[in-house]
């Protein structure tokens, strides 16, 4: 997978991702280490919700990612809520520094799932696995809590990068596989598609969702 710069060519595939979980889990600086490979050590909270996007290719496809930020407070839940709507892919992040944005997670998830217009392909992430003496929420924890609800799972830190682009990558990838495999009974059942990518029909069965291990996460995120 490679990222590229803006082309005039026009991209073969474009997924709406969005970043949900309560405010100042660094929502902001994930994406913005990702698009931009910047970092705002005194950046506000998300005041309503923006979006950015990033090209990557995958498999000699050029796929442009959407990613929208969510603000995660409460008074702007009702203005966001409109944004999970066509959304094919989330991060749901936690700060593992503090235990309630983990024990929010649970409802962020719901409201995912119930603004959104199917299931989407989610990766829950304990972001600032940096702050390793802050710690909270436990690498263990994490991982359960993303088995019982069939997601992906990874710690990342926006501060000095660690798995954050592994992080977009793995949903983008994901994605792209799902529309594969459907494009590809479509053309062995040689019948039109009839569950094309079109915003409500893709299914992320959670057999087939593995998730990388403690130890991976443990020694890519740079946690405890």
């Amino acid at each position: 997978m490679d990222f590229v710069t803006e082309e005039e060519k026009t991209e073969d595939y474009l997924f709406k991702i969005v970043l949900v979980g309560d405010s100042a889990v660094g929502k902001s600086n994930l994406l913005a280490r990702f698009a931009r490979d910047e970092f705002y050590p005194n950046s506000k909270s998300t005041i309503g919700v923006e979006f950015q996007t990033q090209k990557v290719h995958i498999d000699g496809k050029e796929i442009k990612a959407q990613i929208w930020d969510t603000a995660g407070q409460e008074r702007f839940r009702a203005v966001t809520s409109a944004y999970y709507r066509g959304a094919v892919g989330a991060l749901l992040v936690y700060d593992i520094s503090r235990r309630q944005t983990f024990d929010s997670i649970g409802r962020w998830l719901n409201e995912l799932q119930t603004h959104s217009d199917m299931n989407v392909v989610t990766i829950l992430v304990g972001n600032k696995s940096d702050l390793r003496d802050a710690r909270e929420v436990s690498i263990a924890e994490g991982k359960s809590l993303a088995e019982a609800q069939g997601l992906f799972f990874m710690e990342t830190s926006a501060l000095d990068s660690s798995n954050v682009a592994a992080a977009f990558q793995t949903v983008v990838k994901e994605i792209y596989n799902i529309l594969s495999k459907k494009v590809m009974m479509t053309h062995e059942l040689n019948k039109p598609d009839s569950s094309s990518f079109d915003g409500k029909t893709v299914v992320l069965p959670s057999e087939d969702n593995p998730q990388p291990d403690a130890a991976e996460a443990k020694a890519g995120g740079g946690c405890c």
